[in-house]
């Protein structure tokens, strides 16, 4: 690692979120972990209000379509008022909730209730986005150098905004000109870097993308965007044959635009 130099055709930078802009080990312990402790409160706060309840009418769908999975979690209509059978109900959905993310599941349903819930706990300050230190200068410098900058991240638009609304760094979603997610496809096939450069208006090879992970380095190489692989502190090891195929930095730093000479 060191210098690595951006091709010159290059006028967009993408960026990954989970071990690029930030550590792993906040979306997995900070983030997650907040919605494991905080289910049951969060649902009990906020069950009589419309939002709420769409995300339980979500739910118990998804539920309904797993109920043929081993472990799956039935969450049941309210047969009568009263307490007890609410909180039987509330504890059902804590259940699936906890089910789901025990396998690392990415349903719509489980992402919406997610998104609600840091939503709240971002705007409260319970959680703020945190950001590695030589992010915000590096992507400003860019910015200045005339590049593009964008975010691909596998959590939702909602979320990734709210991740950089609320960051330790303040509000700097002023930083980047767009922000996709696997809407537009999943992070592992080509065809998602073609439809990402199309939606930018260039060519794939006039992107670099930023990830920590090889197999998402591999399907934009695919479609002839450029790439790097990032090394940060908690990210999984490389293999030696991607230590010595990929580009690799450990600091956005590490960058050098050959525009801003």
């Amino acid at each position: 690692m060191g210098v690595l130099p951006v091709p010159a055709e290059v006028r967009a930078i993408l960026l990954d979120i989970e071990g690029t802009t930030t550590p792993i080990a906040f979306v997995q312990e900070t983030l997650f972990s907040y919605i494991k402790d905080n289910v049951k409160e969060y649902l009990r706060a906020h069950w009589e209000e419309e939002e709420c309840q769409r995300d339980v009418g979500l739910l118990r769908k998804q539920a309904q379509e797993d109920s043929s999975l081993d472990g799956a979690v039935p969450i049941p209509l309210e047969s009568s008022s009263g307490e007890e059978e609410l909180e039987r109900v509330i504890q059902a959905v804590v259940d699936n909730v906890h089910w789901q993310m025990s396998l690392d599941r990415k349903t719509m349903a489980l992402k919406q209730l997610q998104g609600h819930m840091w939503r709240a706990a971002y705007a409260t300050g319970h959680v703020k986005g945190e950001i590695f230190e030589d992010v915000v200068p590096a992507i400003r410098k860019w910015r200045e150098a005339g590049m593009k900058v964008y975010i691909y991240s596998s959590g939702s638009i909602e979320a990734q905004k709210l991740l950089f609304g609320y960051s330790t760094e303040g509000d700097i979603l002023e930083l980047f000109d767009g922000h996709f997610d696997t809407k537009i496809g999943p992070k592992v096939e080509s065809e998602s870097y073609r439809r990402i450069a199309a939606s930018i208006g260039c060519a794939t090879n006039n992107i670099l993308f930023l990830t920590d992970v090889p197999r998402e380095a591999s399907a934009a190489e695919e479609a002839d965007t450029h790439v790097a692989v990032v090394i940060r502190p908690g990210n999984a090891g490389l293999t030696d044959d991607e230590k010595s195929y990929y580009s690799l930095i450990s600091s956005f730093t590490e960058l050098f635009l050959p525009s801003s000479t």
